[in-house]
């Protein structure tokens, strides 16, 4: 058991790093052709059928690019295709979710005191979510209401509000934003092997062929590039966020999502309009700004909201472990905490203390007191999916011991 455990463990540092490097080549190669694509110049010397053109300089040498709205008049002798950075990204994402989620369902999935289910339920809830989301998106894209731009992605962010809610109701807040990031990535790279992708295929046959290519083709994909395009930063987020719990395990996770999304929509517009040379929108970092202000006081859970007072200080670890509430906070501790957080934890799976954070001893739980404060006081990260079922006046006797002696200290 102990080699599996550790065995299990590289195998999700190794998908994890692949997801990034993929992840990586697939967001760097989008970016670089909106912004290549907004750039673009017509001048009266382009060649027929051309949109545009663009002079680039990078690596000691000129580019000279051209773009095709529909395509050429022949085919070029060589091709390069971009699809497999989206499909492997998507394909490793997976690959992890099924490693840390499914595989760890009862521990990083389920949260019984959020929906009490097991946890084949939940794996089936998770995958049927991101399938139903995909032919939800796409159906509406085919709609009357996907001819309107804009009309089309105010329904489209109601629909992801509305996912980050469902999310939060059935899984723990750390798996509801993964899965709020996994099922707009499923989207983005279902839009390129669906759409993008079969599109172009179509256009390339028909110009071997002889014949002329659909422009309807070409504008479906662009539409779909422009929804992914607006989405990439949000999905960013939520598949960082799983290390930070002010942001997934608060009372009002799913409002801070909603913001995300138009954080995304605010810092992408500015690229957009810079890069298609119609002006600098400052305001729009003003607005980030702003979004993202109104996500740290929602993650504080402030008292105008709950009527509890927040700390602002922290003092020397020495003042938690004679602060009077510590030997109830110690008991909490050993009683919910230290079957993983132990020099040789009991915890079926787990060889060794997470991050190697120990809780054996006053010294090792007072230096820890603010990380204790945030993932189990103030957010309900730990325990894990609450797998030792702390209660509520627990939380609440975590949150008035470090309160208390952050006071005591001003």
């Amino acid at each position: 058991m102990y080699e599996f455990a550790i065995g299990w463990e590289w195998l999700a540092f190794a998908v994890r790093w692949l997801h990034a490097v993929t992840a990586i080549a697939w967001i760097g190669s989008s970016f670089y052709f909106i912004a290549l694509d907004l750039g673009l110049v017509k001048r009266d010397h382009l060649p027929p059928g051309a949109y545009g053109e663009e002079w680039q300089v990078h690596g000691g040498g000129f580019y000279h690019i051209q773009k095709y709205l529909v395509a050429p008049t022949t085919m070029p002798e060589h091709l390069t295709w971009f699809k497999w950075e989206s499909y492997s990204t998507w394909l490793t994402g997976f690959a992890m979710l099924c490693i840390v989620y499914y595989g760890g369902a009862d521990l990083f999935l389920v949260d019984r005191h959020v929906l009490d289910i097991s946890a084949t339920t939940a794996v089936l809830i998770s995958l049927a979510s991101l399938g139903v989301g995909w032919v939800l998106y796409d159906l509406l894209c085919k709609s009357p209401i996907g001819k309107n731009t804009w009309g089309l992605m105010a329904l489209l962010y109601v629909v992801l509000v509305a996912m980050a809610w469902g999310y939060t109701q059935v899984f723990t807040g750390r798996a509801a934003f993964l899965h709020l990031g996994a099922f707009t990535a499923t989207i983005m790279s279902a839009n390129v092997f669906f759409i993008i992708i079969p599109n172009q295929k179509i256009v390339v046959a028909d110009l071997i062929a002889g014949r002329t290519p659909d422009p309807r083709l070409g504008a479906q994909a662009k539409q779909r590039s422009l929804h992914n395009n607006y989405l990439t930063l949000p999905v960013i987020f939520f598949m960082l966020s799983n290390h930070y719990p002010l942001a997934f395990a608060t009372a009002f996770n799913w409002i801070i999502a909603a913001l995300v999304f138009l954080m995304g929509v605010t810092i992408r517009h500015w690229f957009n309009t810079t890069h298609a040379r119609k002006g600098k929108p400052t305001w729009t970092w003003l607005a980030t700004v702003i979004l993202f202000i109104l996500i740290i006081w929602l993650s504080t859970v402030p008292k105008v909201l709950t009527g509890e007072e927040r700390a602002e200080a922290a003092p020397t670890f020495r003042r938690f472990a004679e602060n009077a509430h510590f030997p109830a906070v110690k008991d909490t501790i050993a009683t919910r905490c230290s079957m993983c957080h132990a020099a040789e934890p009991v915890y079926e799976g787990i060889a060794r203390a997470p991050k190697g954070v120990v809780f054996e001893s006053d010294a090792e739980i007072a230096a820890l007191a603010r990380e204790i404060y945030i993932q189990a006081g103030r957010s309900h990260a730990m325990p894990p999916g609450n797998i030792t079922d702390m209660t509520a006046d627990e939380r609440s006797l975590l949150t008035a011991w470090f309160e208390s002696a952050v006071g005591e200290a001003q």
